[in-house]
């Protein structure tokens, strides 16, 4: 399972780590921010199902967050292992004493009575379903049955102790369902319920490829996930591929777990089309700190591979009328975190001051140079010529501007690590100055034991700085490359004005609509916000720089509500006046 980076072999330092790990661990995980930014910076795990064709990456996908006796457990795609918390914000990885050899795949968790832990996600589809009264420790037993031909299982436990596994992954088939003897070796009924199936002449979010684009091959209906919240039963669902910026989570409503469900008229209610990260599919959802809900998704990197993926989360909420709905509002910049008291998950405001600004590094190879790490691309990265301590690079934010934050995403390029390896660590400083002359400490990982290959640091005060400058101490990785270095807070001009010409042309193609706008002066971007009524702009698209957008994410037969609004490093301009599209 374990196989250790040529680079850590031939620095001859493993066993060093190894000594040093549980110190490591310990030290420094929990940093208590006030804030967070998406994607969830775990200590995600080397894939190993594509390393037969040497193809080295992170990934952290379809997670399964649950509450559990006060604290909350995150099962995770192929992780080998699964993280745990006290606050939803810091995660420790979990080794547990048993587990699958090759990871869980899609797994599914659920809380009984907070007495025991269910877990199942056998990689090849034929499964027993896992417990343990102790998920910290790990020593986890299976029951003695198989389910079978289960792929992106759920179990769900009502209250009235029956039991239900529901799962989907294909373009062909629908959600299913089978209900389950508990008490009898969780054995399956004969009979199997088709709960439904993508309708993409209706829905056109449920459209395969890149902005649903794809005009062969049908989505995937994926990831089923049911939550009870006042007595309504709200089956989530994934799709249409995890890889593209579309990839999101749509809902049935149901009066019981076996339907008859109904389509929710503001889907997609998990979607994060926009921006750095892109996709918000296949998740969970949880009561978080002070009974609030968060769902957790996938994100697409998709560079060495279409599985690449990292971990989000955003609030989520059921309006006066029974609509669920995630927040991906500027879904990845901060936002205040799930412990803190009376913001959860609002957006906490701070822009982002390093957007296409001018950059030079110690080092690059070929074209991927310093002007990679702040085009908001994840997929684009700045590769220095080695990962040594001389490695460097420096952000000119072009005026004095206050600084709340910042993003470090490492990105793996050749890496050729693989499983769980233990002792990975990112040693790095990043400082500020006025002048480029007399810099100051804004982070300070020289020391540090932890592996954060998307390092949120929030600073302890904010800083007033024009030049932004990283350096490198070590990466776990042979190579250093950083896909983006984002810095957040507040510029000392003006945000722009409204944006003017603003129109939304529905198309023949009644799943499209054609928006247009003037763009304004010292714009960085704008979001675009829709929803089924004026105060139900539930959905939100991220956009820099440009003056049109194509949307294909709607619903045939409904009518909908646009708005917008631009925005740069100095803030959020008023939005339009909203317009009804029928």
């Amino acid at each position: 399972m374990i196989n250790l980076s040529p680079t850590l072999k031939s620095k001859g330092i493993c066993s060093l780590l190894l000594v040093l790990l549980s110190f490591g661990i310990s030290q420094a995980q929990s940093t208590h921010m006030a804030t967070y930014c998406n994607p969830v910076n775990l200590d995600y795990t080397y894939m190993i199902y594509n390393a037969h064709k040497d193809m080295s990456y992170r990934s952290g996908a379809d997670p399964a967050v649950v509450e559990f006796r006060g604290e909350y457990y995150m099962f995770v795609t192929r992780s080998m292992g699964y993280w745990h918390s006290t606050d939803l914000q810091n995660w420790t990885f979990i080794e547990p004493e048993k587990w699958y050899f090759e990871g869980s795949n899609a797994p599914t968790a659920h809380n009984y009575k907070d007495s025991v832990l269910y877990v199942a996600g056998n990689p090849s589809g034929h499964m027993s379903v896992l417990y343990t009264d102790n998920p910290k420790k790990g020593d986890w037993k299976a029951v003695p049955g198989i389910i079978n031909s289960l792929q992106d299982p759920h179990i769900f436990i009502d209250d009235d102790d029956q039991a239900y596994v529901f799962w989907g992954s294909s373009n062909k088939y629908p959600i299913r369902a089978k209900t389950l003897d508990k008490n009898l070796r969780f054995r399956p009924s004969e009979e199997t319920y088709e709960l439904f199936n993508l309708n993409e002449e209706k829905h056109g979010w449920e459209r395969f490829g890149e902005n649903h684009s794809d005009t062969e091959l049908g989505g995937y209906i994926e990831g089923p996930w049911l939550t009870k919240h006042d007595g309504k039963y709200y089956m989530q669902y994934a799709a249409p591929g995890t890889e593209f910026n579309v990839y999101g989570d749509g809902v049935y409503v149901a009066d019981s777990p076996l339907g008859p469900y109904e389509y929710a008229p503001n889907n997609p209610v998990s979607y994060k089309p926009g921006g750095f990260m892109n996709g918000a599919g296949h998740g969970s959802t949880v009561v978080g700190p002070g009974g609030a809900y968060w769902h957790f998704a996938s994100m697409a990197v998709a560079v060495t591979v279409g599985w690449e993926r990292r971990v989000s989360m955003s609030p989520t909420f059921f309006d006066e009328d029974g609509l669920m709905y995630m927040d991906n509002y500027f879904g990845d910049y901060p936002h205040f975190a799930p412990a803190t008291p009376g913001k959860k998950g609002e957006f906490a405001g701070w822009m982002l001051l390093s957007y296409k600004k001018p950059t030079k590094s110690s080092s690059q190879v070929d074209d991927h140079d310093a002007c990679k790490l702040v085009d908001e691309e994840v997929k684009t990265f700045w590769l220095a010529e080695n990962a040594d301590d001389q490695q460097w690079v420096e952000i000119d934010l072009k005026s004095p501007s206050t600084v709340h934050a910042i993003q470090a995403n490492f990105h793996d390029h050749e890496s050729d690590m693989y499983g769980r390896i233990p002792g990975l660590f990112h040693r790095y400083e990043i400082e500020g100055s006025e002048d480029a002359n007399s810099w100051k400490t804004l982070v300070d990982r020289k020391n540090s034991f932890r592996d954060v290959p998307n390092d949120y640091v929030e600073l302890a005060e904010p800083e007033k700085v024009r030049y932004i400058r990283y350096k490198n101490i070590h990466v776990p990785t042979p190579h250093l490359a950083i896909s983006g270095l984002r810095v957040f807070g507040l510029g000392e001009g003006q945000a722009p004005s409204r944006v003017e010409s603003f129109q939304v042309e529905r198309q023949d193609d009644r799943r499209d609509a054609m928006i247009t706008w003037d763009k304004k002066d010292g714009a960085q971007g704008y979001n675009i916000l829709w929803g089924i009524a004026p105060d139900k702009l539930y959905n939100s698209w991220l956009i820099y720089e440009d003056d049109e957008l194509l949307m294909k994410s709607l619903t045939v037969d409904q009518k909908y509500y646009f708005t917008i609004e631009a925005f740069n490093e100095n803030g959020v301009s008023e939005r339009t006046e909203i317009i009804e599209v029928n």
